[in-house]
């Protein structure tokens, strides 16, 4: 390993460590709603849940718009970049799912201009007023610091990934050994996520997961809660 991709290795796990504070504990993704009304039950169906959301849903077009934006920030194309955050940020299908992209990414964004400085991270969150969507915030940090593309995009969709199992754990409940379980059943749906959003354009890309975001809808209103989406 040379110095550069240490470094770049570091930033990763830092910057996707459950303990960078953007929040994403507060988070199930329409989950705990799911888990209500016994759509997810157990590991098995916790994993088939997770697996849909990454292969369908805002895996899937998270990672596409992560791709896009980390190309973009390295192109130095400013005006792509720009359209890009935003339809990042319209391309939520609830209120609460849109919360949750906003409210980490400006969260992100933030931490990362603060412990890890970088002119770009300053331009584009003067431009946006320090809202972006996540994937976009972490494809620019990671485009800006000169972490790879491939590299960036798995480790972001595998901490997409593990805060849903996180809270599957505390809302099923699950043990530990379950959770640790689930992770290794989705290795390869993290992996394919990955290639699949490497390979499409924004063009391509899209959801079909219309249950996960008839739970978020449900999850608004949802009498006892533990997670804020």
């Amino acid at each position: 390993m040379t110095i550069a991709r240490e470094a770049a290795l570091y930033r990763l796990l830092t910057w996707l460590s459950p303990s960078y504070p953007v929040g994403g504990f507060s988070y199930s993704h329409g989950l705990e709603y799911a888990i209500e009304a016994d759509l997810v039950r157990d590991r098995a169906t916790l994993v088939d849940w997770i697996e849909t959301v990454l292969s369908n849903g805002a895996g899937r077009s998270d990672g596409v718009l992560f791709a896009a934006a980390w190309r973009a920030t390295h192109a130095n194309d400013t005006e792509a970049l720009d359209e890009i955050a935003e339809l990042a940020a319209a391309w939520r299908s609830s209120a609460e799912m849109a919360l949750e992209s906003s409210a980490q990414g400006a969260a992100f964004l933030a931490t990362t201009r603060a412990a890890w400085p970088h002119p770009l991270l300053d331009r584009v969150a003067l431009r946006h007023r320090g809202a972006l969507a996540l994937p976009v915030a972490v494809a620019i940090a990671a485009a800006a610091h000169q972490v790879p593309l491939d590299a960036a995009l798995c480790a972001y969709l595998h901490a997409f990934a593990s805060n849903l199992v996180s809270a599957g754990l505390r809302a099923i409940p699950l043990g530990q050994s379950d959770g640790q379980r689930a992770l290794a059943d989705l290795e390869s749906a993290v992996g394919s996520a990955a290639a699949t959003a490497l390979s499409a354009s924004l063009e391509d890309t899209g959801t079909a997961a219309p249950i996960v975001d008839w739970c978020s809808m449900r999850h608004e209103t949802q009498y006892t809660r533990l997670f804020r989406s």
